[in-house]
Protein backbone atom coordinates (compact mmCIF):
# COMPACT_ATOMS: atom_id res chain seq x y z
CA UNK A 1 0.00 0.00 0.00
CA UNK A 2 1.20 3.52 -1.03
CA UNK A 3 2.26 6.32 1.79
CA UNK A 4 -0.68 8.15 -0.05
CA UNK A 5 -3.59 5.47 0.85
CA UNK A 6 -2.43 4.71 4.32
CA UNK A 7 -2.63 7.90 5.15
CA UNK A 8 -5.82 7.92 3.81
CA UNK A 9 -6.87 5.41 5.50
CA UNK A 10 -5.56 6.92 9.01
CA UNK A 11 -7.81 9.66 8.58
CA UNK A 12 -10.61 8.40 7.43
CA UNK A 13 -10.09 5.49 10.34
CA UNK A 14 -9.17 7.91 13.18
CA UNK A 15 -12.13 9.82 12.12
CA UNK A 16 -14.52 6.85 12.37
CA UNK A 17 -13.50 4.76 15.24
CA UNK A 18 -15.34 5.04 18.72
CA UNK A 19 -14.72 3.08 21.90
CA UNK A 20 -17.40 -0.04 22.53
CA UNK A 21 -18.49 -3.26 23.45
CA UNK A 22 -18.80 -6.39 22.57
CA UNK A 23 -20.75 -9.41 22.43
CA UNK A 24 -20.73 -13.21 21.40
CA UNK A 25 -22.99 -14.51 18.47
CA UNK A 26 -26.43 -15.27 19.41
CA UNK A 27 -26.76 -19.34 18.84
CA UNK A 28 -29.36 -20.61 16.84
CA UNK A 29 -31.26 -23.81 16.88
CA UNK A 30 -29.93 -27.12 14.80
CA UNK A 31 -30.36 -30.53 14.46
CA UNK A 32 -29.18 -32.49 17.55
CA UNK A 33 -25.94 -34.35 17.68
CA UNK A 34 -24.51 -36.94 19.30
CA UNK A 35 -22.47 -36.24 22.92
CA UNK A 36 -19.75 -38.73 21.59
CA UNK A 37 -18.22 -39.25 18.28
CA UNK A 38 -17.97 -42.33 16.85
CA UNK A 39 -14.25 -44.37 17.82
CA UNK A 40 -12.39 -46.56 15.23
CA UNK A 41 -8.67 -47.87 16.57
CA UNK A 42 -7.13 -45.83 18.88
CA UNK A 43 -4.15 -43.70 17.68
CA UNK A 44 -1.52 -43.34 20.60
CA UNK A 45 -0.21 -40.27 22.46
CA UNK A 46 3.23 -39.97 22.88
CA UNK A 47 3.22 -41.34 26.19
CA UNK A 48 1.03 -44.83 24.55
CA UNK A 49 -2.21 -43.94 26.17
CA UNK A 50 -5.16 -43.86 23.70
CA UNK A 51 -6.17 -39.80 22.93
CA UNK A 52 -9.49 -38.70 24.36
CA UNK A 53 -10.68 -35.49 23.37
CA UNK A 54 -13.07 -33.53 25.40
CA UNK A 55 -15.09 -30.18 23.94
CA UNK A 56 -16.86 -28.07 26.92
CA UNK A 57 -18.17 -25.74 25.31
CA UNK A 58 -19.33 -22.17 25.96
CA UNK A 59 -22.85 -21.09 26.72
CA UNK A 60 -24.45 -21.05 23.03
CA UNK A 61 -24.36 -24.92 22.93
CA UNK A 62 -22.87 -27.37 20.62
CA UNK A 63 -26.04 -26.74 18.50
CA UNK A 64 -25.20 -22.63 17.95
CA UNK A 65 -23.91 -23.27 13.83
CA UNK A 66 -21.26 -21.19 15.53
CA UNK A 67 -17.87 -22.10 16.85
CA UNK A 68 -19.17 -24.21 19.38
CA UNK A 69 -20.43 -26.83 16.54
CA UNK A 70 -17.76 -26.54 14.22
CA UNK A 71 -15.27 -27.10 17.13
CA UNK A 72 -17.48 -30.69 17.31
CA UNK A 73 -17.42 -30.85 13.78
CA UNK A 74 -14.09 -31.04 13.69
CA UNK A 75 -13.35 -33.18 16.51
CA UNK A 76 -15.94 -35.36 14.87
CA UNK A 77 -13.73 -35.68 11.53
CA UNK A 78 -10.97 -36.46 13.32
CA UNK A 79 -12.18 -39.22 15.69
CA UNK A 80 -13.23 -41.06 12.40
CA UNK A 81 -10.23 -40.69 10.69
CA UNK A 82 -7.55 -41.03 13.78
CA UNK A 83 -9.69 -43.26 15.96
CA UNK A 84 -10.02 -40.51 18.82
CA UNK A 85 -12.64 -41.16 21.87
CA UNK A 86 -14.49 -37.99 21.94
CA UNK A 87 -17.21 -36.13 23.90
CA UNK A 88 -18.73 -32.72 24.76
CA UNK A 89 -19.61 -30.88 27.62
CA UNK A 90 -22.21 -28.25 27.19
CA UNK A 91 -22.15 -24.91 29.73
CA UNK A 92 -25.29 -23.72 31.03
CA UNK A 93 -23.68 -21.10 32.43
CA UNK A 94 -20.30 -19.57 33.28
CA UNK A 95 -19.92 -21.23 35.74
CA UNK A 96 -20.34 -24.73 34.31
CA UNK A 97 -17.21 -23.93 32.02
CA UNK A 98 -14.89 -25.31 35.51
CA UNK A 99 -17.13 -28.40 36.48
CA UNK A 100 -17.26 -29.67 32.94
CA UNK A 101 -13.12 -29.51 32.60
CA UNK A 102 -12.44 -31.26 36.23
CA UNK A 103 -15.43 -34.30 34.89
CA UNK A 104 -13.30 -34.54 31.65
CA UNK A 105 -9.94 -34.45 33.68
CA UNK A 106 -12.03 -36.92 36.27
CA UNK A 107 -12.81 -39.07 33.20
CA UNK A 108 -9.27 -39.50 32.28
CA UNK A 109 -9.43 -37.10 29.04
CA UNK A 110 -6.04 -36.21 27.56
CA UNK A 111 -7.22 -33.40 25.03
CA UNK A 112 -9.51 -30.65 26.65
CA UNK A 113 -10.98 -28.10 23.72
CA UNK A 114 -12.62 -25.13 25.30
CA UNK A 115 -14.43 -22.12 23.03
CA UNK A 116 -13.58 -18.37 23.33
CA UNK A 117 -12.17 -15.63 25.55
CA UNK A 118 -15.00 -15.88 27.98
CA UNK A 119 -13.55 -19.29 28.93
CA UNK A 120 -9.89 -17.66 28.65
CA UNK A 121 -9.31 -17.52 32.40
CA UNK A 122 -10.46 -20.92 33.21
CA UNK A 123 -8.93 -23.08 30.73
CA UNK A 124 -5.18 -20.90 32.01
CA UNK A 125 -6.37 -21.81 35.51
CA UNK A 126 -7.03 -25.73 34.64
CA UNK A 127 -4.26 -25.97 33.02
CA UNK A 128 -2.12 -25.39 35.65
CA UNK A 129 -4.04 -27.84 37.68
CA UNK A 130 -3.56 -30.45 34.80
CA UNK A 131 -0.12 -30.22 33.60
CA UNK A 132 -0.85 -33.60 32.18
CA UNK A 133 -3.68 -33.07 29.97
CA UNK A 134 -3.51 -30.86 26.76
CA UNK A 135 -5.62 -28.19 26.01
CA UNK A 136 -6.58 -26.03 23.15
CA UNK A 137 -8.80 -22.65 23.43
CA UNK A 138 -10.32 -21.32 20.01
CA UNK A 139 -9.76 -17.43 19.22
CA UNK A 140 -8.11 -16.72 22.88
CA UNK A 141 -4.40 -15.60 23.28
CA UNK A 142 -2.69 -15.42 26.17
CA UNK A 143 -0.77 -11.77 27.03
CA UNK A 144 1.53 -14.32 29.33
CA UNK A 145 3.68 -17.17 28.11
CA UNK A 146 4.38 -20.13 30.19
CA UNK A 147 1.09 -21.88 29.83
CA UNK A 148 3.40 -24.88 28.53
CA UNK A 149 0.05 -27.82 27.82
CA UNK A 150 -1.89 -24.55 26.02
CA UNK A 151 -2.39 -24.50 22.15
CA UNK A 152 -4.35 -21.19 21.19
CA UNK A 153 -6.02 -22.05 17.99
CA UNK A 154 -6.00 -18.06 16.23
CA UNK A 155 -7.16 -17.17 12.88
CA UNK A 156 -5.75 -14.93 10.11
CA UNK A 157 -8.13 -12.60 10.03
CA UNK A 158 -6.30 -10.29 7.52
CA UNK A 159 -6.29 -12.70 4.99
CA UNK A 160 -10.12 -13.20 4.60
CA UNK A 161 -10.84 -9.71 5.47
CA UNK A 162 -8.87 -8.75 2.32
CA UNK A 163 -11.10 -11.14 0.17
CA UNK A 164 -14.22 -9.00 1.80
CA UNK A 165 -12.64 -6.33 0.41
CA UNK A 166 -12.19 -7.43 -2.87
CA UNK A 167 -15.85 -8.72 -3.04
CA UNK A 168 -17.08 -5.32 -1.49
CA UNK A 169 -14.83 -3.21 -4.39
CA UNK A 170 -16.52 -4.66 -7.10
CA UNK A 171 -19.95 -4.68 -5.69
CA UNK A 172 -20.03 -1.21 -4.50
CA UNK A 173 -21.94 1.14 -7.00
CA UNK A 174 -21.09 4.37 -4.89
CA UNK A 175 -17.53 3.81 -4.29
CA UNK A 176 -17.88 3.75 -0.60
CA UNK A 177 -17.27 0.44 1.25
CA UNK A 178 -17.88 1.11 5.46
CA UNK A 179 -17.30 -1.29 8.13
CA UNK A 180 -19.08 -1.30 11.89
CA UNK A 181 -17.07 -2.76 14.69
CA UNK A 182 -17.75 -3.63 18.34
CA UNK A 183 -15.03 -3.51 20.71
CA UNK A 184 -12.04 -2.21 19.40
CA UNK A 185 -9.44 -5.30 19.48
CA UNK A 186 -6.74 -6.96 17.41
CA UNK A 187 -8.94 -9.19 15.84
CA UNK A 188 -11.17 -6.32 15.04
CA UNK A 189 -8.77 -3.72 13.66
CA UNK A 190 -6.88 -6.46 11.53
CA UNK A 191 -10.66 -7.02 10.11
CA UNK A 192 -11.13 -3.65 9.37
CA UNK A 193 -7.73 -2.46 7.87
CA UNK A 194 -7.59 -5.47 5.53
CA UNK A 195 -10.66 -5.17 4.40
CA UNK A 196 -10.24 -1.49 3.48
CA UNK A 197 -6.73 -2.79 1.44
CA UNK A 198 -8.89 -5.08 -0.51
CA UNK A 199 -11.35 -2.90 -1.56
CA UNK A 200 -8.84 -0.58 -2.91
CA UNK A 201 -6.80 -3.39 -4.52
CA UNK A 202 -10.14 -4.22 -6.02
CA UNK A 203 -11.49 -0.45 -7.09
CA UNK A 204 -8.27 1.45 -7.33
CA UNK A 205 -6.85 4.20 -4.62
CA UNK A 206 -10.12 6.20 -5.17
CA UNK A 207 -12.66 3.95 -3.14
CA UNK A 208 -13.53 5.50 0.09
CA UNK A 209 -13.76 3.86 3.43
CA UNK A 210 -15.14 4.22 6.67
CA UNK A 211 -15.38 2.31 10.09
CA UNK A 212 -17.35 3.26 13.22
CA UNK A 213 -16.94 1.89 16.21
CA UNK A 214 -19.99 1.79 18.68
CA UNK A 215 -21.65 1.61 22.07
CA UNK A 216 -20.00 4.79 23.52
CA UNK A 217 -19.64 4.08 27.42
CA UNK A 218 -20.57 7.93 28.72
CA UNK A 219 -20.80 7.21 32.49
CA UNK A 220 -21.29 3.97 34.54
CA UNK A 221 -25.35 4.36 34.04
CA UNK A 222 -25.09 4.68 30.05
CA UNK A 223 -23.56 1.02 29.33
CA UNK A 224 -25.40 -0.80 26.29
CA UNK A 225 -26.29 -4.24 26.65
CA UNK A 226 -24.03 -6.33 25.17
CA UNK A 227 -27.26 -8.03 22.84
CA UNK A 228 -28.64 -5.09 22.02
CA UNK A 229 -28.13 -4.15 18.01
CA UNK A 230 -29.85 -0.78 18.20
CA UNK A 231 -26.45 1.01 17.91
CA UNK A 232 -25.02 -1.15 15.42
CA UNK A 233 -28.10 -0.17 13.51
CA UNK A 234 -27.94 3.51 13.43
CA UNK A 235 -23.87 3.46 13.10
CA UNK A 236 -24.55 1.28 9.79
CA UNK A 237 -27.73 4.00 8.94
CA UNK A 238 -25.16 6.71 9.51
CA UNK A 239 -22.89 5.48 7.14
CA UNK A 240 -25.17 4.56 4.73
CA UNK A 241 -26.31 8.25 4.77
CA UNK A 242 -23.28 9.22 3.59
CA UNK A 243 -22.89 7.03 0.57
CA UNK A 244 -21.56 3.74 1.80
CA UNK A 245 -23.52 1.15 0.08
CA UNK A 246 -21.57 -2.22 1.21
CA UNK A 247 -21.77 -2.75 4.82
CA UNK A 248 -19.18 -4.67 6.75
CA UNK A 249 -20.35 -5.83 10.42
CA UNK A 250 -17.29 -7.20 12.48
CA UNK A 251 -18.54 -8.49 16.02
CA UNK A 252 -21.25 -9.91 17.75
CA UNK A 253 -25.18 -9.00 18.63
CA UNK A 254 -24.33 -5.57 18.94
CA UNK A 255 -23.65 -5.12 15.24
CA UNK A 256 -25.69 -7.23 13.76
CA UNK A 257 -28.08 -4.05 13.18
CA UNK A 258 -25.75 -3.25 11.24
CA UNK A 259 -26.80 -6.26 8.45
CA UNK A 260 -30.06 -5.00 8.98
CA UNK A 261 -29.87 -1.53 8.62
CA UNK A 262 -28.35 -3.00 4.84
CA UNK A 263 -31.31 -4.99 4.34
CA UNK A 264 -33.94 -2.69 5.00
CA UNK A 265 -31.64 0.18 2.35
CA UNK A 266 -31.33 -2.68 0.04
CA UNK A 267 -27.72 -2.99 0.07
CA UNK A 268 -25.51 -6.28 0.13
CA UNK A 269 -23.76 -6.59 3.73
CA UNK A 270 -20.99 -8.88 4.56
CA UNK A 271 -20.76 -10.88 7.90
CA UNK A 272 -17.56 -12.14 10.78
CA UNK A 273 -16.45 -15.01 11.88
CA UNK A 274 -19.46 -17.55 11.04
CA UNK A 275 -21.47 -17.87 8.19
CA UNK A 276 -24.18 -15.14 9.61
CA UNK A 277 -26.46 -16.50 6.63
CA UNK A 278 -27.38 -19.59 9.12
CA UNK A 279 -27.92 -17.32 12.40
CA UNK A 280 -29.55 -14.51 11.43
CA UNK A 281 -32.27 -15.73 9.04
CA UNK A 282 -33.53 -12.35 9.24
CA UNK A 283 -30.90 -10.46 7.07
CA UNK A 284 -30.25 -13.90 4.84
CA UNK A 285 -31.38 -11.19 1.49
CA UNK A 286 -28.52 -9.20 2.26
CA UNK A 287 -25.69 -11.18 2.79
CA UNK A 288 -23.40 -11.48 0.23
CA UNK A 289 -20.78 -13.25 2.10
CA UNK A 290 -19.25 -13.88 5.36
CA UNK A 291 -15.48 -13.40 6.65
CA UNK A 292 -15.65 -17.08 8.39
CA UNK A 293 -13.10 -18.75 10.68
CA UNK A 294 -13.01 -21.79 9.80
CA UNK A 295 -12.87 -23.42 13.53
CA UNK A 296 -13.68 -27.20 12.62
CA UNK A 297 -10.50 -26.56 10.03
CA UNK A 298 -8.62 -25.57 12.96
CA UNK A 299 -9.63 -28.16 15.95
CA UNK A 300 -9.03 -30.77 13.00
CA UNK A 301 -5.20 -29.32 12.14
CA UNK A 302 -5.23 -29.21 15.76
CA UNK A 303 -5.64 -32.95 16.55
CA UNK A 304 -3.66 -34.15 13.75
CA UNK A 305 -0.27 -32.49 15.69
CA UNK A 306 -1.63 -34.23 18.64
CA UNK A 307 -2.04 -37.65 16.62
CA UNK A 308 1.37 -37.29 14.91
CA UNK A 309 2.96 -35.99 18.78
CA UNK A 310 4.14 -33.00 16.99
CA UNK A 311 1.69 -30.43 19.01
CA UNK A 312 3.15 -27.24 20.27
CA UNK A 313 2.07 -25.05 22.87
CA UNK A 314 1.60 -21.37 22.18
CA UNK A 315 -0.55 -20.12 19.08
CA UNK A 316 -1.16 -22.24 16.13
CA UNK A 317 -2.92 -19.76 13.24
CA UNK A 318 -5.68 -20.96 10.99
CA UNK A 319 -5.06 -18.96 7.21
CA UNK A 320 -5.92 -19.15 3.97
CA UNK A 321 -2.88 -21.43 3.37
CA UNK A 322 -4.33 -24.02 5.64
CA UNK A 323 -7.65 -23.63 4.79
CA UNK A 324 -8.38 -22.04 8.44
CA UNK A 325 -9.76 -19.17 7.42
CA UNK A 326 -12.28 -18.31 4.01
CA UNK A 327 -15.54 -16.58 2.78
CA UNK A 328 -18.77 -18.11 3.27
CA UNK A 329 -21.00 -19.14 0.25
CA UNK A 330 -22.53 -16.21 -1.58
CA UNK A 331 -25.89 -18.24 -0.86
CA UNK A 332 -28.56 -15.80 -2.60
CA UNK A 333 -26.06 -13.49 -4.35
CA UNK A 334 -24.11 -16.23 -6.16
CA UNK A 335 -25.99 -15.23 -9.38
CA UNK A 336 -25.67 -11.88 -9.02
CA UNK A 337 -21.82 -11.59 -8.56
CA UNK A 338 -19.87 -10.83 -11.74
CA UNK A 339 -17.42 -13.92 -13.16
CA UNK A 340 -14.77 -11.44 -13.23
CA UNK A 341 -15.40 -10.66 -9.74
CA UNK A 342 -15.59 -13.78 -8.50
CA UNK A 343 -12.08 -14.87 -10.65
CA UNK A 344 -10.31 -11.34 -8.98
CA UNK A 345 -11.50 -13.07 -5.43
CA UNK A 346 -9.28 -16.04 -6.14
CA UNK A 347 -6.36 -14.25 -7.59
CA UNK A 348 -6.36 -11.85 -4.36
CA UNK A 349 -6.96 -15.64 -2.33
CA UNK A 350 -3.87 -16.81 -4.56
CA UNK A 351 -1.79 -13.77 -4.17
CA UNK A 352 -1.87 -14.03 -0.26
CA UNK A 353 -1.43 -17.68 -0.54
CA UNK A 354 2.10 -17.66 -2.06
CA UNK A 355 3.11 -13.53 -1.07
CA UNK A 356 2.63 -11.85 -3.74
CA UNK A 357 0.15 -9.55 -2.41
CA UNK A 358 1.38 -8.27 1.37
CA UNK A 359 -1.60 -6.72 3.44
CA UNK A 360 -0.27 -4.03 5.84
CA UNK A 361 -1.07 -3.54 9.36
CA UNK A 362 0.11 -2.20 12.37
CA UNK A 363 2.99 -3.78 14.34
Amino acid sequence: MSKKLCLVLSVLLTAGMLLTACTPVAPTSAPVRPTTAPTGTAAPLPNGSSIKVGLVTDTGGVNDQAFNQLAWQGIQKASQEMGFQAKFLESAQPIDYETNIDALATEGYNVIITVGSSMGDVTASKAKQYPDIKFAIIDNAYAISGLANVTSLMFAEHQVGFLAGVLAGGMSRSGFACSVSSLQTPASNRYMLSFFQGAAWQAGPEMKFMNNFINIQTTDENVPSFDDSTQGKETALNLIGDGCDVVFAIGGESVNGALLAAKENNLPAIGADIDQYNTDPEVQSALITSAMKNVDVAVYNYLKTVADGSVQAGISTATLQNGGVGLAPFHDWEGKIPADLKAQIQQASDGIKDGSIKIDLPQ
